[in-house]
């Protein structure tokens, strides 16, 4: 009596754990239990208290389903929260993937990387555009196994444009064309459809008779192969492949994720490289250890660390950023004049910062676009070009303003008010000649019929023990040059 006692109570537990666990999708949509509920934070089944058995039987009807947006620029950040996406799912062995998009485009470079992943992905991966899915979003969709659409929405408009939106040229358009056409051959989509949506000279017979870039409704993706079929929410896309129970793992971005997706963005980048520059600048105008070598030393960590730790910056990129500083330090400090060691220190920091943000592997840049590349430089030299100038009109408005004014003097002392200069007899030196004690670049000391004058150098850098002739008599300093 016990055994059968105790034999209906596990049938009982079973078939409670049953429906506690697998439901249908309509039970989910009117209020049921959430279905990212039914998978732990590591990804296990909530089916613990189950016999192994039963909870076996169980795991073996319900798939796995992992669930992602892009929903923000194709750029760097994107791409990298894509790359973990995918690694995840593997990981937790999801049987497919949806991922919901709506994104008006963004970086080629990305997108490529997007794309490739998907196609390389061994789940498939299914496409749910939610309103947009425009130019770099058109490709990533197209990558993926199959392509559902909400009502109302849109996909194509495929043209590489500039940050201002200008077409770019037909070289860029080409290179597009390649990586749609491609991929819409890799997925079984008309190729030709894949171009038009690049290119407004590619006409498709009774779909794109225009000179303009082909984009999609729903309806009309459906009608042409494109779109698999419309669906008012990503569930109902489950429901349509014949999902009918499912346990569901939704990517979540932890503080770290966000904060390194916001410092590797080129906007953020630009404006860490100005630290890094306006605080290399007030350091050379005031040495010694301060805030700005503070500040400078922050950007660079801000910069690199972030880019380092997502596989972008290398080891040889961040020490030839390191050799331009010291080139460039070397240039001032130690080698009068601007030659070889400035200009190969500015070319050495240029490099370093804009090659540590695109994905080349060591010295290969094979897979990297030209227009990356590009990018990549334009940010560095515009955030460069941006900070020299603000940098030297904030170093002159910095001590004018209230807030630095008691480290100046403002009194001005008139003559007409009995204020008097002692005269030292500087002025009857112009014209004499005598010896460099000190490098002038340009302030120094030089020596004039055996005593110390304080100088500066009225063209260029003059060397220690070189001969020189004053040339006028300045602000109580004696202006000189190479004699």
């Amino acid at each position: 009596m016990k055994r059968i006692i105790l034999l209906l109570l596990m049938l009982g537990s079973f078939f409670m754990g049953a429906q506690a666990l697998t439901f249908p999708i309509s039970e989910l949509e009117n209020g049921g239990i959430r279905p990212d509920s039914a998978m732990t934070e590591e990804g296990d089944d909530d089916t613990s208290s189950l016999p192994s058995g039963f909870r076996r039987t169980l795991e073996e009807k319900a798939h796995k389903v992992y669930f992602f947006k892009i929903e923000e620029e194709i750029a760097k950040p994107a791409a990298l929260r894509v790359e973990k996406a995918l690694a995840e799912a593997e990981r937790v062995g999801a049987d497919l993937i949806v991922v919901k998009i709506n994104t008006f485009g963004g970086e080629l470079e990305s997108a490529d990387k997007i794309r490739t992943a998907f196609l390389k992905c061994p789940m498939p991966i299914y496409a749910y555009i939610d309103n947009n899915a425009a130019s770099a979003g058109a490709l990533i969709s197209i990558a993926c196994n199959a392509i559902y659409m909400h009502s109302g929405s849109s996909i194509g408009a495929a043209t590489v444009v500039d940050q201002m939106g200008q077409v770019q040229p037909d070289k860029y358009q080409s290179y597009m064309r390649s990586l749609m056409r491609t991929t819409a051959e890799a997925r079984g989509y008309r190729s030709d459809i894949a171009e038009a949506m690049v290119d407004p000279d590619v006409v498709v017979p009774g779909i794109s008779d225009s000179a303009k870039v082909l984009t999609f409704t729903t309806q009309e993706a459906i009608d042409n192969g494109y779109c698999a079929a419309q669906c008012e929410s990503w569930k109902e896309l489950l429901e349509k492949e014949g999902v009918k129970r499912y346990t569901i793992r939704e990517q979540r971005y932890s503080f770290i994720d966000k904060l390194v997706g916001f410092l590797v963005s080129p906007a953020v980048s630009g404006i860490l490289i100005m630290l890094i520059i306006g605080g290399i600048y007030f350091e050379l105008k005031a040495p010694g250890i301060g805030l700005p070598s503070v500040i400078a030393i922050a950007g660079a960590l801000l910069y690199f660390a972030p880019l380092y730790l997502e596989g972008l910056a290398a080891n040889w990129e961040i020490l030839l950023f390191v050799v331009g500083l010291a080139l460039i330090a070397v240039e001032i400090f130690v080698i009068p004049g601007f030659g070889i060691a400035g200009v190969s220190g500015i070319c050495c920091v240029v490099v370093g910062l804009a090659f540590s943000m695109i994905g080349n592997v060591g010295f290969d840049f094979s897979h990297v676009p030209v227009e990356a590349i590009g990018e990549s430089f334009l940010v560095v030299l515009l955030a460069m070009m941006i900070a020299f100038p603000v940098c030297i009109v904030l170093c002159k408005k910095l001590f004018e303003s209230n807030i630095f004014g008691g480290l100046a003097l403002n009194t001005v002392q008139d003559n007409a008010e009995g204020y008097t200069v002692a005269e030292d007899g500087s002025k009857g030196l112009v014209g004499a000649e005598g010896v460099a004690t000190t490098i002038l670049r340009p302030a120094g000391k030089v020596e004039i019929d055996g005593r110390i004058y304080d100088a500066m150098s009225a063209i260029s850098y003059i060397e220690k023990g070189e001969r020189v002739r004053v040339k006028s008599y300045e602000n109580n300093t004696l202006v000189v040059i190479k004699a």
